[in-house]
């Protein structure tokens, strides 16, 4: 039977108890992580978020307190009173190992049944019964590690922008859907039948209004929303670090960006991150990596081969290069003995299924060179693809050719990470980077069209402003990316206040004067009133966590996540609803025909 709390209080959290607190009474609660009956003693591991603390019962202890004791099973909830003392057998694996508590009270304050799982850090549960069991899952002590050092991020976030002048805003939650490079998530209006809210992707319009508003230094650890595919790194809902600043040019957003890094891990983690950030291009970075956010912790690094194969007698080569495209590799050090026929056979069907039409590939064996094309090379010419590769023995050569030279760079930056998970090369640590001086436009081959890399309201560069109307692959932009590990941690941009301007980016992204101010008009509307030069950035909060704890997921990191296919296991959303609800949004479902 479960008891009540009255007249106890809570002195201490069981993971924070030390030598120092022996002979001191003390007032602990949490669960029972494990119970161990032997008789005439019972001990019990007390488990809250700050970690465990042996309770101990013996025969000086009241005989229906010890009786108590007994009867308590896994993830009880309990309070005890009692003395601190130290353990005479003692656990070197836990910080309050040393010490116990000799328990005087002891009431149980809710029973338990028998959990679906052990809560317990290895557990070998599957993921989706634990996320059906979220609330049990989160008591396990490295997700709530997670999450403590998550609130910490934010509170370091918080007290460094504060310190630095930016004022914390919110934006609106219900807004005006807008194009954003993904799909929104939709809400529909009671009161305006037929029309609809959406959930922010991000606050891009409103924190620019801040600005022309005169707040010049905005920031927001802001909830955003997009309805896309999912992978480790994405959740449909997330939390962004959001900021914007007036007066300032992208020296000053990026100085700010790396200050914020430098301390958040200095103070959450103790650790010097060095300042200033590499930086790279984003042409340099697609060359050298075949990414626009890679990984700098190997090497393995993109090199050209379009000249040395140009004119040779295999046509895939030498078909690419007249085809106005490439041929590059990536020299996989050592790996030819982990890289064997069948393992290469594996990573080609990868190159497959990532739209590659193949891979070529050169074994350097200790009995001479295997390779999938050198039949159709003269000695001269191989010799020249080795010395451009760097090439020795015990080494694996890829090479990637196509008349799409950017379907080149992008595949051999795939299998290059791909090749280092396999071969075990990534190092440790933080490497951060700014990939900066990105494209304007990008070739959408589907639609036929040039479209906006990032959104249209990021500035050109100023030598680009007398090209607009020329080449639009030669446009770049005033655009940043912060990455950190292979992954894009932030992104950024100057962005466009001159009426005209925008007006002619707009009609260069095939927007017509309707279009556009069907679209943006109350953000063109306030650029009319004086908008002073501003950018920003948003820094992932969620992919800062998950990077900072090498968590392998989003999922850790977050208190309740979806899964794949978007869905929370725990609540079962997303589900029906009742027929008046949608009768009063003025909306008729259709049914889905089931596949058989």
């Amino acid at each position: 039977m479960a008891e009540f709390m009255t007249g106890l209080c809570r002195s201490d959290y069981c993971g924070d108890l030390r030598n120092s607190d022996i002979g001191r009474e003390v007032t602990v609660c949490g669960w029972v992580q494990r119970c161990r009956d032997l008789g005439q003693l019972v001990f019990i591991d007390l488990r809250d978020r700050t970690g465990i603390i042996q309770l101990a019962f013996d025969d000086n202890t009241d005989r229906s307190v010890f009786e108590k004791a007994a009867s308590a099973r896994a993830e009880f909830v309990l309070a005890a009173v009692g003395k601190v003392r130290e353990r005479s057998s003692k656990n070197k694996d836990i910080p309050t190992g040393d010490i116990e508590v000799e328990v005087t009270e002891l009431r149980i304050l809710a029973e338990s049944e028998t959990p679906p799982f052990e809560i317990v850090d290895d557990s070998k549960t599957a993921e989706l019964t634990r996320l059906k069991y979220r609330y049990l899952d989160l008591r396990r002590p490295q997700l709530q590690k997670n999450l403590l050092l998550r609130h910490k991020v934010a509170k370091v976030t918080r007290d460094y922008f504060d310190e630095n002048g930016f004022i914390e805003l919110e934006t609106p939650m219900l807004i005006k859907s807008t194009p954003e490079g993904a799909r929104d998530f939709l809400v529909p209006s009671r009161i305006h039948k037929g029309s609809f809210y959406a959930l922010p992707q991000s606050p891009q319009m409103y924190k620019q209004l801040c600005m022309v508003a005169g707040f010049d230094r905005y920031m927001q650890i802001a909830r955003c929303f997009r309805d896309e595919d999912l992978r480790a790194d994405r959740q449909p809902e997330f939390t962004q670090i959001d900021l914007e600043m007036s007066f300032v040019d992208m020296e000053d957003i990026l100085q700010i960006g790396e200050g914020y890094i430098k301390r958040v891990f200095k103070e959450v983690l103790d650790i010097d991150i060095p300042t200033p950030f590499p930086r790279y291009t984003y042409n340099e970075v697609m060359e050298r990596f075949g990414s626009d956010k890679p990984d700098t912790r190997f090497g393995m690094e993109i090199f050209d081969l379009t000249e040395e194969v140009s004119g040779c007698g295999f046509g895939v080569f030498s078909g690419a290069v007249q085809g106005g495209g490439s041929v590059r590799g990536i020299n996989a050090k050592g790996a030819v003995k982990t890289y064997t026929r069948k393992e290469i056979d594996k990573l080609t069907e990868f190159v497959r299924g990532i739209g590659a039409k193949g891979l070529a590939w050169i074994r350097m064996n200790e009995d001479g060179i295997a390779s999938s094309f050198a039949k159709f090379m003269t000695e001269d010419e191989m010799q020249a693809i080795l010395k451009k590769a760097g090439a020795e023995t015990g080494d694996v050569v890829f090479i990637i050719a196509d008349t799409d030279n950017n379907s080149v760079l992008t595949t051999l930056g795939a299998v290059r990470n791909e090749a280092a998970k396999k071969l075990d090369i990534i190092g440790t640590g933080f490497n951060f980077l700014w990939v900066v001086k990105f494209p304007f436009f990008e070739f959408d081959k589907e639609s036929g069209e040039w479209i906006a890399m990032h959104h249209p309201f990021t500035s050109p560069t100023d030598d680009c402003i007398d090209k607009l109307d020329g080449n639009k692959g030669e446009v770049y932009a005033k655009a940043y990316d912060m990455v950190l590990n292979g992954i894009e941690l932030s992104s950024g941009s100057i962005r466009i206040t001159n009426p005209q301007l925008q007006n002619k980016m707009f009609e260069m992204l095939g927007l017509s004067d309707e279009e556009a101010y069907s679209k943006f008009g109350f953000l063109m509307d306030a650029f009319k009133y004086g908008a002073p030069p501003h950018g920003g950035m948003g820094i992932g909060l969620d992919r800062l966590v998950m990077q900072m704890m090498g968590a392998s997921t989003l999922r850790d990191v977050v208190a309740f996540p979806k899964v794949q296919n978007a869905s929370e296991p725990m609540t079962n959303a997303p589900g029906d609803v009742d027929p008046a609800q949608l009768e009063d949004l003025g909306i008729r479902t259709v049914p889905q025909e089931k596949n058989d």
